[in-house]
């Protein structure tokens, strides 16, 4: 009878170690599980559930889903008679670390911009959020006379677009490294990541990284105050926000729009 009793024994500490053992295998496969890393889609096509006007609750005239792509169309946004500020939020979450994925396109003289954490409260994102730049390099000065607003900088050349006003760059803080842009012409989609910590930001196009920053830094602060943003104090301050995205009275075509938290 003590045979049975201590085989018995045996046999339920053992199961209890499988147990154990398969309860630790299963909670280490939990810690690394890809959760946290699956991209929740802000746009796929189908809805613009979430998105609507920067310090609005609908979405401005203009914005709308066409083959698919979330667009603004100049002609429309001029029809109705709207008072209230033409960028949108994806308002139903905000982000802190992140790596954020879409791809766009702009006409000739185009010109736009993809902000994050962005707070509402204030006159547009551009004064309180950093914005990864889109615009057509190419054409962009020879359709609009840019001296007066860059001679204000100090330009050199105020005619001309500047390197902190090209595509890629952290608009009027960092410039994005020309010998690593491969940017599509006019018309031609683009692919655009944004990779946010508090350690490093990059910026990507077509699969080149362009630039890299860390935040808060005093390298970052000497660039904010002693340019663009010195008049700024609320610039670049928050750690969470919302994605929004630029109308700068020119169509532009977004689509794929999709964020992981890191």
């Amino acid at each position: 009878m003590k045979k049975i009793a201590v085989l018995v024994s045996l046999l339920i500490v053992g199961a209890c170690k499988v147990g154990s053992k398969a309860v630790a295998e299963k909670a280490v496969v939990n810690e690394t599980s890809p959760t946290a890393n699956e991209w929740i889609y802000l746009f796929d096509g189908t809805s613009t559930e979430g998105w609507r006007a920067y310090n609005g609750d609908a979405l401005p005239p203009g914005w709308t889903i066409r083959d698919s792509t979330l667009t603004f169309d100049t002609e429309l946004g001029l029809e109705q008679d709207y008072k209230g500020g033409k960028d949108i939020i994806y308002g139903a979450e905000e982000f802190d670390n992140f790596e954020l994925y879409l791809e766009w396109k702009i006409p000739e003289g185009g010109n736009s911009g993809i902000f994050y954490h962005v707070k509402e409260g204030y006159d547009g994102p551009p004064v309180v959020s950093p914005e990864y730049q889109l615009i057509d390099d190419e054409n962009y000065a020879k359709i609009h006379d840019l001296t007066g607003y860059n001679s204000q900088f100090g330009a050199e050349h105020p005619e001309l677009l500047q390197d902190w006003q090209k595509t890629g760059a952290d608009y009027a803080m960092h410039v994005a490294d020309e010998s690593q842009k491969v940017l599509n012409p006019v018309g031609e989609w683009n692919s655009s990541k944004i990779v946010f910590t508090p350690e490093k930001v990059e910026h990507w196009l077509n699969g080149k990284k362009l630039l890299e920053f860390q935040p808060w830094s005093e390298d970052w602060n000497n660039k904010k105050n002693s340019g663009k943003w010195d008049n700024a104090p609320d610039y670049g301050k928050y750690k969470k926000g919302f994605i929004a995205l630029q109308d700068h009275s020119s169509p532009i075509w977004f689509k794929n729009i999709k964020i992981k938290k890191l």
